[in-house]
């Protein structure tokens, strides 16, 4: 999978910090004596704008299912953490080079991904990908990208999901680095569609009125989004998102938490 680092990414990563530390005072929690009796803060990267799971509100706070769920394991495991707001790729770098713990940004779980160094819990949402174009285009399946470039998200698996379409289509892939920016690519005529996950289109268009559509017929096989750590070191962190994943949906933290942005 192809992936974009940027130069001079690591200088004053922390400086876009958001701190929020979960569970810090839940002495009563039963997992506290495991999780908690440390001083330990765990720095989690995420994406800057992937709405519904993580992108800021009107208000101006950042919140998203990913939050959220973020937010109830900690508190559910009794331990601390910071969210560090950074963009996909600086999320990676970020976990790479030591200088946050792990990554929750809607990040789908595959071998390849496991393969190069990517550590991950159980899913916790599971979602596909598929195609959008302008809301009066006639495009109407791949068919119709002969020739033409459409948009995607660098080293997401939307973007591998488009390479893997693009030869047999004839059609090139632009990339991007976010996906309100792609969307405003199409939206603008720069390209003639985009490849994103069908959850997180589908939530722009719903809530932003944004001039695009789905095409029927492009979504691909889902796949569950997990969180994600690159040092066997942290492990203690996915075990604790794994406990915390399951006790949450047992007592129906979880399904409060996607009904709150998805009505599901």
């Amino acid at each position: 999978m192809k992936k974009r680092l940027i130069s001079g990414l690591l200088t004053g990563i922390m400086a876009l910090s958001l701190v929020a530390c979960g569970g810090a005072s839940e002495s009563e929690s039963a997992s506290e004596s495991a999780a908690g009796s440390s001083d330990k803060v765990w720095k989690i990267a995420t994406d800057t704008s992937f709405k519904p799971f993580e992108y800021t509100d009107d208000n101006g706070d950042f919140v998203g299912i990913d939050m959220d769920i973020l937010a109830a394991v900690a508190e559910d495991q009794g331990f601390k953490y910071e969210v560090q707001v950074l963009g996909w790729d600086a999320s990676i770098v970020a976990c790479q080079a030591g200088q946050a713990d792990g990554m929750i940004a809607g990040a789908s779980i595959t071998d390849e991904r496991k393969e190069s160094g990517w550590i991950f819990s159980d899913g916790y949402y599971d979602a596909n990908q598929s195609m959008a174009v302008e809301a009066s285009s006639d495009i109407k399946g791949f068919e119709d990208l002969s020739g033409k470039s459409v948009a995607v998200k660098t080293g997401t698996m939307s973007a591998a999901y488009a390479e893997s379409l693009a030869g047999d289509y004839g059609f090139t892939v632009t990339y991007f680095e976010d996906s309100p920016t792609m969307y405003q690519a199409v939206v603008g005529g720069q390209v003639v569609a985009c490849f994103d996950d069908t959850p997180i289109m589908a939530s722009n268009i719903k809530d932003t009125g944004i001039a695009m559509k789905i095409v029927d017929g492009t979504g691909n096989d889902p796949a569950a989004y997990g969180f994600a750590i690159f040092n066997s070191d942290n492990q203690e962190l996915v075990d604790m998102f794994n406990a915390g994943l399951k006790n949450i949906k047992s007592n129906g933290k979880y399904d409060e938490i996607i009904a709150k942005y998805l009505g599901e």
